[in-house]
């Protein structure tokens, strides 16, 4: 079978053991690069021009997808699922994914502890969004930013207050989030594919940083989740319709607390960290879909079979 990566770059580490997982798989690989896709929208033929051939015969879509070019990529991941084609991630999930905003709207009613967080349409009311999160030392947080990027940390009241009204002069939407200092540097990145955490590690900020993505110099161990933890990355990937996903979250006095739910998890840090392989697990869920697809396609067959 035919499973394609959707991918900018091949040489990526994620895009290579990708390739390398389905290889191992007895498939084969095709990477394509999304924006290089065309789509053809056309009455009951919906169709994807790649370097002026038409795509054919791909049995599943792996979409890895940056933020900076998610508009056009789902767009691309929405063709395929016109297509009739399996996509490990779907279109709708990967859009709702990349809004911060909407996405902790969805976690918030999803039964999963998350910090004190605030939004606001550039409110003068600084101080009372301060108080509002428990105070100082607070986080600040660019909607747009990924990989720790746009990411500060304000210590005192009078920082935050000069931080907010900093970013709201420059029209930056931000969110205002709860410290928790228990955390001391540290999150838990753990790895969901379909209905498993098939790995998780905790990343530790270098000295002296609060962030703890790897982007940002952290380092990452294996850790063994607890119950919770794995009930809790199950719940918050689950309310996000995500069947691929790095749910980072932090441990506090309350329990784990969701920050964010990736839908194009590196698989690097992860691997390393496990010593597990996690491409692997991918495949193997492609293959799933793969196979209720064909089941689905027959059972359609039947159906029509037996009525004429």
């Amino acid at each position: 079978m035919r499973i394609a990566i959707l991918s900018r770059n091949r040489a990526l580490y994620s895009t290579r053991r990708l390739i390398e997982a389905i290889e191992k798989r007895g498939h084969r690989a095709v990477v394509l690069d999304h924006l290089k896709c065309d789509i053809v929208i056309e009455q009951d033929r919906p169709s994807i021009i790649y370097h002026g051939d038409e795509v054919k015969d791909v049995a599943a879509v792996i979409p890895r997808i940056g933020a900076s070019v998610t508009f056009y990529g789902a767009a691309v991941v929405r063709q395929f699922e016109m297509m009739n084609v399996p996509t490990v991630i779907e279109s709708q999930a990967l859009v709702r994914s990349r809004d911060k905003l909407r996405s902790l709207q969805i976690l918030a009613t999803s039964n999963v502890g998350m910090p004190k967080t605030v939004f606001t349409n550039y409110s003068k009311e600084v101080a009372k969004i301060i108080d509002s999160v428990g105070g100082a030392p607070l986080i600040v947080k660019l909607l747009e930013g990924t990989q720790g990027y746009g990411v500060v940390l304000a210590p005192t009241k009078k920082a935050a207050e000069s931080m907010i009204e900093a970013f709201h002069s420059m029209k930056a939407r931000v969110i205002v989030q709860e410290f928790i200092s228990e955390a001391k540097g540290a999150d838990i990145r753990a790895f969901v594919v379909g209905n498993r955490v098939v790995g998780a590690m905790k990343r530790q900020g270098k000295e002296g940083e609060f962030r703890s993505n790897l982007h940002q110099g952290g380092s990452g161990v294996l850790i063994k989740l607890s119950k919770e933890e794995k009930e809790v990355a199950l719940t918050a990937a689950k309310a996000m319709n995500l069947n691929i996903a790095g749910v980072d979250m932090l441990q506090s006095k309350r329990g784990p607390l969701i920050l964010e739910v990736n839908s194009s998890p590196g698989l690097e840090g992860i691997e390393k960290a496990t010593q597990k392989d996690i491409a692997v697990e991918i495949v193997k869920f492609a293959e799933s879909l793969i196979e209720k697809s064909n089941n689905r396609s027959n059972s359609r067959r039947r159906r029509i079979k037996s009525d004429a």
